[in-house]
């Protein structure tokens, strides 16, 4: 049991690692959108990602199955849905609303797992989705109304769920190497197809914010960040991967502040510390409820 505990410690601390790395990409992306489109940054972003991957992968692939194919080629489609929807959404509402519903994650993500997995939900996971909800709102500082944005915006976050949750479950049954490479090459595919039609062309513009936001996150927010999570989620579940990951627009919010010259209100900076709190919460209990149960002569 204390094996067990210690993996799920890792995994948890690997996963905020990939939190800070993600949202400390977010800047470097958003100077490169100014003159490049998002189809084309994801296209060459994963294009790089699964090339490296390959390489690095070469020596530890035990075998290519069907079934890995499989499973990356479902997870892929889901995670670029997710990307696709997220972008279009952005023409129609304000980014702080779409922030926030697409951040909705972390209580559908609970709730999915229930239906699809039947995994109980424990009193820890509602406090800590709970908090994340609440900060996420406070930090994105949204204006909430119902259109297309908002809608494109809620299939977003089903999307992303989707990925986490699958994610979760098929990495326990598959070669992990041959999944993420499989679902890197499907975004790929998908996002080259997306920018020939919306943006015309995958050709790039060269320029110094475009190379550095895809040299940035081919590598660290896609190679190093996917794989981690994929390997933290074979030790820890579904439900603290999303709410651990909410981290990532805490960062980023602090990040574009320190050196982005961006401005955040007293009101959104409570919301990021809401957000610690609800993770932290969602932290604790995990560890802290078993430990209670087994003292009062439950079983785990």
């Amino acid at each position: 049991m204390k094996a067990d505990r210690r993996k799920e410690f890792y995994a948890d601390f690997t996963l905020v690692i990939v939190g800070i790395v993600w949202g400390v990409t977010f800047l470097p992306m958003a100077k490169a959108l100014d003159t490049n489109g998002v189809f084309t940054i994801l296209f060459w972003r994963f294009l790089i990602a699964f090339a490296l991957l390959s390489l690095i992968s070469l020596k530890f692939i035990k075998r290519i199955d069907p079934k890995s194919i499989k499973y990356g080629a479902i997870v892929g489609v889901f995670l670029f849905a997710g990307f696709a929807l997220q972008t279009f959404a952005l023409k129609y509402t304000l980014s702080s609303t779409v922030a926030f519903i697409t951040g909705l994650i972390v209580i559908f993500v609970p709730f999915l797992m229930f239906v699809f997995f039947r995994t109980k939900i424990r009193a820890y996971t509602y406090i800590g989705a709970s908090l994340a909800t609440v900060g996420l709102y406070m930090l994105c500082d949204g204006e909430l109304g119902f259109g297309l944005g908002e809608l494109l915006s809620l299939f977003c976050a089903f999307a992303y769920a989707f990925e986490i949750m699958l994610a979760g479950y098929f990495v326990k049954k598959c070669e992990i190497f041959v999944m993420v490479a499989t679902e890197f090459l499907v975004v790929c595919a998908l996002s080259l197809i997306c920018a020939v039609i919306f943006e015309d062309t995958p050709v790039p513009v060269l320029d110094r914010e475009f190379v550095v936001a895809v040299g940035v996150t081919a590598t660290l927010a896609t190679v190093f960040a996917f794989f981690a999570q994929n390997i933290a989620q074979r030790y820890t579940t579904p439900v603290k991967t999303v709410l651990i990951l909410t981290l990532e627009p805490v960062v980023a919010g602090f990040v574009g502040y320190f050196f982005g010259a961006e401005i955040l209100s007293s009101w959104q900076i409570l919301g990021a510390f809401v957000i610690l709190v609800g993770i932290l919460a969602s932290e604790l209990g995990s560890y802290i409820t078993p430990k209670i149960r087994r003292k009062r002569g439950f079983d785990e």
